[in-house]
């Protein structure tokens, strides 16, 4: 999954007066969801507090060329602001040891205590390290009393990985973080990239029970956003067979420039938990592609915004 992409051309959409639902299973679904930003559209909202329920966990992506100043300054106003904060840290764009115990000490310092780890959206690293096990493996999340660590999963495959498709490495790779998060005093969690059908999410984690791996999974889910800015955003993120939801529904051209919301497939997850209590999903992940304040309206109108405090 390469993050960089997805955020790299998400822009905040304009607040607007919804409607509730009262789809009781996708509303308990969405308790604890979370969402994704980068530091110069957060400065685009007056007060998060207006727009998102107490507790929810806010993302943080940091982009190529972003400067830490700019990630700590919005992880510290979203902090303050009595948000959770998880900052990104890309392993591709890190340059050594020293400055990686530099970021942590300086999220750290403004009361971070969470992370997401991932290779990042370079190809060739800047420096010593190329991938989320080697930040890890080098100890310092724990050391500095980080509690919860996520890393990237891949519900239909990662190129990135692995160009021919295939899935040996990657779940190589999963394994060593579950084997991680057994000896590890932080919470982790798979966030994994956005997908628009619920077939290929429930094979995948419940291939993954089958392993042995347990880590839970935060499912990415794109949110609203127009059907062309949906399959821009798509095909520029590498999303694996289940596009095939959003070109068929382009056939029609009268939808294009109609918005696309992720009811269908957010629904029959939902219900798949409710029959399935052990199903391994345990919150969902909004990639705001069409603003942050859709996203947000999208989650009042089909969640229970009294109860949506984000998991510990």
């Amino acid at each position: 999954m390469n993050w960089n992409r997805i955020m790299a051309i998400l822009k905040f959409g304009r607040k607007a007066t919804v409607a509730r639902t009262s789809d009781s299973s996708l509303a308990g679904f969405l308790n604890g969801f979370s969402v994704e930003v980068m530091p110069h559209t957060a400065a685009e909202i007056e007060d998060f507090r207006n727009i998102l329920p107490e507790g929810t966990r806010v993302y943080v992506a940091h982009i190529e060329g972003t400067q830490i100043e700019e990630m700590v300054d919005t992880a510290k106003r979203l902090n303050d602001e009595g948000f959770p904060v998880m900052p990104h840290f890309p392993a591709r764009i890190i340059k050594d040891v020293a400055t990686l115990e530099e970021w942590i000490n300086r999220y750290a310092d403004v009361g971070v205590s969470q992370a997401l780890l991932l290779a990042g959206g370079v190809d060739k690293p800047h420096g010593d390290y190329e991938d989320s096990m080697q930040l890890l493996g080098s100890g310092l999340f724990d050391k500095h009393g980080f509690k919860r660590l996520h890393v990237a999963g891949h519900p239909e495959g990662n190129k990135d990985i692995d160009p021919n498709g295939g899935d040996q490495a990657v779940m190589d790779a999963l394994r060593w973080k579950n084997d991680f998060a057994k000896r590890s005093d932080a919470k982790m969690a798979l966030a994994t990239q956005f997908v628009f059908e619920s077939a290929p999410v429930i094979e995948w984690a419940n291939r993954l029970q089958a392993e042995g791996i347990d880590i839970p999974i935060h499912i990415g889910i794109a949110g609203p956003a127009k059907l062309q800015t949906m399959i821009k955003f798509a095909m520029a993120c590498g999303v694996g067979p289940s596009v095939r939801v959003l070109t068929r529904r382009a056939k029609d051209v009268t939808k294009l420039v109609m918005p696309f919301e992720p009811t269908q497939v957010l629904s029959e997850l939902a219900r798949h938990k409710a029959a399935t209590p052990d199903f391994n999903i345990e919150a969902v992940h909004f990639f705001p592609l069409g603003g942050i304040n859709k996203t947000a309206e999208y989650t009042a109108e089909h969640g229970n915004s009294a109860s949506l405090v984000a998991h510990a």
